[in-house]
């Protein structure tokens, strides 16, 4: 309903009892002016906090005060009473006209429905006229009683500022003792009803603020309340510190558990509570895990949200995705496990809900679905056993038409409760049973509860029209709904009944149950948390000798750790390891020019050979002059130097350090952490990648002189003679062990000695093969020939390298002037001149660089990594890290709740029952951050 329909149902009611509420206050306080103003200051205040009633509430108790200094404004607020009288009249009207829309298939209906209106409305703007001129009257006659008084005391300053409506800020942010902003003289104190008045937190956690249910409590029961709702969140605070200690069920305190049958009305009574709508609803059993809620009172929170921790989701003030969330979360435990006591955490923060520690569970069945597993009935019992045993407190659920001896919910908890001392009964649906069956139940004797019954109706009627109710005004629709059906049988749920109804009283009978639990456990629970601190605190000094220990501690030290290492493989890789890891990637490409040039003889098919001119067994008698050998030697050496050396060496530079850096992580602690250790060598990427094509284009212009007429000198010659030996040499015995190889492969050396006879006869034309037969030749398979031609190639290949060899280590190739009979040695030399001087450029612009900019690189990666989380993650993938860190944290945990313990204690709420401190305490904490 819209708030201009509101207006004559709201506002001038709610507005005559704050005028009423305000005066019974104001009467029971000493008298006195500034008392009197300080007090009604404080309740307006209180007033503000009201959104349906705040400008009414508002008007009338300022309007009180102000006749003290403002008398030339007296006129404008009467001026302001026959706009009020318009507003409530369009206010009226707009009503009038929705009744008659939603009445007008009757006509009789709708005539008795304006009647009523009509005359409610009368009766109200009339009572509203009468108490506002009741005020006025007041108003005057105080302020004429003041002028009247001789030798009136000047008003101090901060009184001054709240008549004129400036001060009510500047008053709160003072503080309740010393001077405010301004420096001004420090307010008269208060009395401890003055500050309950003022603090009055409990109202909106009860639900007094959201429903039209006027607050009859005492300033001294509000005083009470108030300091209850305070030790219960200190105790729900100390209650999530245990959950995260863990390892033992003798270090905790009780929550709320609600259980009920299915259709019961468990997940009403629970939305009741908070005021939204946001369990999952479903013809089916929806609620498959647990959901521990935590209700938290947040009177800075401008609009309730909620948060799942485990999840990530913070302040979710769409109740219907909240909704959607458990739904999912539910929905996602498998039909086979049918339910599982995988709790889901939720916390909701609003200034409108007491505080308070929620366990809901699936409901009971009777008999599984067709669909469902035939021990969902078993698993859910279970389930629901495990969460009802003591400290916890029992809500057990069950609907006024079902009689309570079939009630499933006071059943389980009678197993695990026989006295009833921990269990609160609520009885829903009580508008579908006769009045005097709901007293009944309510007064039940046959199942009595120390804690006693609560009768509820949590569940709006279906409403139809054009006009649907807002979710956040749930609560102040249910109590609405509640207080039309009580009231309207009074002999049976009135004071005398001595039962107790609503949802208001719930709310505040959970709190009070809940505070008084947790205090009766506080002693028994201090001293388990002491023994639990003594013990681990001897486990960490026999274990770790008492040895400090964090995350970012052990990060540090690995970090410095593999610095150190890095470090010590600068020194030892420089120029001479370049050097030679880029000569030996440039013998390979020397052996791929000479194979290509010299050596190649392949065996395609079994055809016979044709003549070669130009043997490389002839080349040592070759004719000095010969064209073709020049040429063979000249393609040979201008394909060594045009190949891309640059490209070659940043890559062999580039891979050497990756090798180089990933052994080093292998060594060091980040082996045990892959993320860290992927981070660490994708840093090291990064920054070889950042230089490789400026450092490749580099060589390749610093190589351009060598690319058409290598210069060779003697002494490279000498060299390369001595070297190419053994490079031949490592080639002859990868051509043997690929021989081995197909030994192996064709089942000894006879066979594939057979059939390479086989293969030379064919070549030699002994053997006429026409082509490849896919069945074989001579009695040999064809894969058998394929591996006979193989080895006819290799056994061609090495008797070519012995001679070679042999050829290099002859007289005549000692001299650089018949380099055209030794291409080995000057392609040798060749490649060790590029890759001399490729080394020069390389060491400057990659390595130097890298050895630089690497340690910065890793630094700033893994900061960026460990965010979010990512720091306590790393620590803890390490077994003895964890393990040391839990113990850490266990301890500090511990150490913490006890210093929340002690502090409840001094406080006086250890009892349960103790005062808190004086109200100016109070209301000094609240305004200092500290009391919510």
């Amino acid at each position: 309903m819209s708030a201009q329909l509101r207006a004559v149902g709201a506002i001038a009611p709610v507005a005559r009892r704050s005028m009423f509420r305000a005066v019974r206050h104001f009467h029971q306080l000493p008298t006195g002016g500034i008392q009197r103003a300080d007090l009604v200051s404080r309740g307006v205040r209180r007033s503000l906090k009201f959104p349906s009633n705040a400008y009414h509430n508002n008007a009338v108790i300022v309007r009180n005060a102000s006749f003290a200094r403002l008398l030339p404004r007296l006129a404008v607020k009467f001026i302001r009473i026959p706009a009020l009288f318009g507003g409530l009249m369009i206010g009226t009207v707009g009503w009038i006209q929705y009744q008659a829309i939603q009445v007008s298939n009757s006509a009789a209906e709708m005539y008795g429905n304006m009647k009523n209106t009509v005359t409610t409305t009368a009766t109200t703007l009339w009572g509203g006229a009468k108490d506002i001129a009741e005020q006025t009257k007041q108003g005057w006659v105080n302020t004429k009683d003041q002028f009247e008084m001789p030798e009136m005391p000047q008003m101090p300053e901060w009184m001054d500022k709240i008549i004129r409506g400036e001060g009510i800020a500047a008053l709160g942010k003072g503080g309740s003792g010393g001077q405010g902003e301004q420096g001004g003289p420090e307010p008269p104190k208060q009395s401890k009803a003055g500050a309950a008045a003022v603090v009055g937190a409990s109202a909106a956690a009860y639900g007094y603020e959201q429903s039209d249910e006027s607050d009859n409590r005492t300033p001294e029961e509000i005083l009470k309340d108030d300091q209850m709702m305070y030790i219960t969140k200190r105790m729900i605070e100390i209650r999530n510190l245990l959950q995260r200690v863990g390892q033992s069920n003798t270090v905790t305190l009780p929550s709320i558990v609600v259980i009920g049958s299915q259709s019961s009305g468990k997940s009403s009574v629970l939305e009741s509570i908070v005021g939204h709508e946001f369990l999952p609803k479903g013809s089916n059993m929806i609620t498959r895990r647990p959901i521990e809620l935590t209700l938290v009172n947040d009177p800075e929170a401008r609009t309730d949200y909620g948060e799942f921790p485990d999840l990530g989701l913070n302040r979710v003030t769409d109740f219907s995705l909240i909704q959607k969330t458990l739904t999912e979360l539910n929905q996602s435990v498998p039909e086979s496990l049918c339910v599982t006591d995988d709790p889901i955490r939720l916390t909701i923060h609003s200034p409108r809900i007491p505080d308070l520690s929620l366990i809901d569970l699936p409901g009971y069945i009777q008999v599984a679905a067709e669909n469902q597993p035939r021990e969902l009935k078993r698993k859910i019992s279970e389930l629901c056993d495990k969460y009802i045993r003591g400290p916890n407190i029992i809500l057990a659920i069950s609907a006024a038409d079902t009689d309570l001896a079939n009630s499933t919910a006071l059943q389980a908890s009678r197993r695990v409760d026989p006295r009833g001392e921990r269990t609160i009964g609520v009885i829903t649906k009580m508008d579908l049973v006769d009045p005097d069956k709901g007293v009944s139940v309510l007064s039940d004797r046959q199942y009595p509860l120390r804690l006693g019954y609560v009768g509820v109706i949590s569940k709006l009627p279906t409403q139809t029209g054009l006009f649907r109710r807002e979710t956040g005004d749930l609560l102040a629709g249910i109590t609405r709904n509640e207080k039309a059906f009580f009231s309207n049988h009074p002999s049976q749920f009135g004071p005398e009944a001595k039962v107790n109804t609503g949802t208001i009283t719930l709310r505040k009978k959970l709190m009070q149950v809940l505070e008084h639990t947790m205090s009766s456990r506080l002693h028994e629970t201090t001293e388990s948390i002491q023994r639990e601190l003594e013990e681990t605190t001897y486990q960490f000094k026999v274990q770790y000798n008492e040895q400090p220990m964090s995350a970012e501690a052990y990060l540090a030290a690995s970090l410095d750790d593999f610095k150190h290492q890095f470090h010590a493989f600068t020194s030892s890789f420089g120029r001479p390891q370049l050097q030679e890891l880029l000569k030996d990637a440039l013998d390979q490409k020397v052996l791929d020019q000479l194979a290509a040039r010299y050596w190649n003889r392949p065996v395609e098919d079994l055809s016979v050979a044709l003549p070669e001119p130009d043997n490389i067994a002839d080349l040592p008698n070759a004719d000095p002059k010969s064209p073709y050998w020049h040429r063979q030697l000249d393609t040979a050496s201008t394909g060594l130097t045009r190949l891309g050396v640059g490209r070659i060496a940043a890559t062999v530079a580039a891979t050497a350090v990756q090798g180089n850096i990933d052994k080093l992580l292998d060594k060091s602690s980040f082996a045990k952490h892959p993320s860290a250790r992927k981070v660490i060598s994708e840093a090291a990427s990064t920054v070889l990648a950042d230089r490789s094509y400026a450092t490749s284009d580099g060589i390749e212009i610093s190589l351009k002189p060598y690319k058409f007429d290598p210069d060779i000198q003697p002494h490279e010659w000498a060299q390369g003679k001595e070297h190419v030996v053994g490079v031949l040499q490592g080639e002859l015995d990868q051509c043997q062990a690929a021989m081995k190889s197909l030994e192996n492969s064709v089942g000894g050396r006879k066979k594939l000695k057979e059939v390479m006879t086989f293969v030379d006869k064919a070549r030699r034309g002994d053997i006429i093969v026409e082509g490849d037969h896919p069945s074989g030749a001579g009695g040999f398979s064809a894969a058998l020939l394929a591996r006979g031609r193989e080895a006819v190639f290799l056994r061609d290949r090495a008797d070519i390298i012995n001679l070679r060899i042999t050829a290099s280590k002859s007289r005549k190739c000692k001299s650089l002037e018949n380099k055209y009979y030794c291409p080995e040695i000057f392609l040798d030399a060749v490649a060790t001149k590029l890759s001399q001087n490729a080394v020069l450029f390389l060491n400057v612009e990659m390595l130097n660089d890298f050895y630089s900019r690497f340690p910065r690189e890793v630094e700033a990666k893994l900061h960026e990594h460990m965010v979010s989380g990512g720091l306590e993650r790393f620590a803890r993938e390490d077994p003895k890290v964890r393990r040391h860190l839990d113990l850490i944290h266990r301890k500090e945990l511990l150490e913490l709740v006890l210093t929340k313990i002690e502090d409840l204690h001094r406080l006086g709420g250890g009892s349960g029952a103790g005062k808190l401190g004086s109200g100016r305490e109070l209301e000094g904490k609240r305004r200092r951050g500290r009391f919510f």
